[in-house]
């Protein structure tokens, strides 16, 4: 009887862990139901793409400054095991100090932030943008440098910056990117001649030289003896080539001149410039997609442009 006893009791023993266990192992399971998983964004060794790595955090979303906290702190270490990824804070990249206002996050460094080569440079932002407009309450960042607005190669802001802002419009991530030179037609002082500018561009290997040449020309020249020829509004909605023929298609800005420039400086700064491309010898421009507009009411669009040197000073 007293055998039986004990063997209950041992039977008694294993039920109650078997129970503890189970509602352990069910605490354990839920604690991770309730972790939130972020992506921390590193960058690639050989500089050709960032990556992302998931982390996971239990705090609360809303939580704005902690969640800010704990991800850039992420972002100083590269993660365990992962020896071709480059942490995208630290070095050059650590900042001075980094605010929030308005859903609009500010990171400042210092004057070595310049000293970056253009590739690296560009895809540790990337990483930082794509981390941290992941967190509630975060929907642009913008970079400066000691106080002074981060700008480009050509001394233009680069201003407020989404995920959005490293992603091509055919959804391909950041990769590869190439160097190259550009010939580019502004206009002269008068705005009834072309001038030839030589301008170095590094581009995202993901978008068409075709479509970096146009952007390019919407960006304005960043010298004093050329102008611009087109409305900075503009936006360009695609850009494709069949036969030698480039097709380009503008939005509705495109129509309104902001500058004093001849119609045709206009027309012919954009296919010279394509056209010093050797795939492409003709241009056809259209707006919205249609090409049944007049420019200006001086210059049919569904013409096939060929390239006019006679117009270069």
């Amino acid at each position: 009887m007293k055998q039986r006893n004990n063997v209950w009791k041992k039977l008694i023993w294993i039920a109650l862990l078997a129970v503890g266990m189970f509602l352990l192992g069910g605490c354990e399971k839920q604690a991770q139901e309730d972790l939130l998983t972020y992506h921390i964004f590193y960058v690639a060794k050989d500089y050709s793409k960032v990556e992302a790595v998931d982390y996971q955090t239990a705090t609360d979303p809303s939580d704005t400054e902690t969640l800010l906290q704990e991800l850039m702190i992420q972002m100083m270490n590269p993660p365990e095991k992962r020896v071709n990824l480059i942490a995208p804070l630290g070095g050059q990249m650590h900042p001075n100090h980094f605010s929030l206002s308005d859903e609009k996050m500010n990171l400042d460094f210092n004057e070595s932030y310049k000293d970056l080569e253009v590739i690296p440079e560009v895809l540790y932002r990337s990483a930082i943008v794509r981390t941290l407009t992941q967190i509630e309450g975060v929907t642009v960042v913008t970079f400066s440098v000691n106080g002074d607005a981060l700008t480009d190669s050509d001394g233009n802001p680069i201003g407020a910056m989404t995920a959005e802002s490293f992603i091509n419009n055919a959804g391909n991530e950041i990769s590869t990117y190439e160097k190259t030179k550009l010939h580019l037609y502004f206009a002269n002082a008068a705005g009834d001649a072309l001038i030839e500018i030589d301008r170095e561009v590094v581009y995202n290997s993901n978008i068409s030289l075709e479509r970096q040449v146009v952007e390019e020309l919407i960006k304005g020249p960043n010298n004093d003896e050329s102008y611009p020829t087109i409305n900075p509004e503009t936006s360009v909605l695609s850009v494709t080539t069949r036969d030698g023929v480039c097709y380009v298609n503008l939005s509705q800005a495109f129509l309104s001149q902001p500058y004093s420039v001849d119609s045709e400086v206009t027309i012919y700064s954009i296919v010279d410039s394509l056209s010093e491309l050797t795939n492409i010898n003709k241009v056809q421009i259209s707006v919205e997609g249609e090409t049944s507009v007049t420019y200006h009411d001086t210059i049919d669009l569904s013409t096939i442009f060929e390239r006019n040197l006679d117009i270069v000073e």
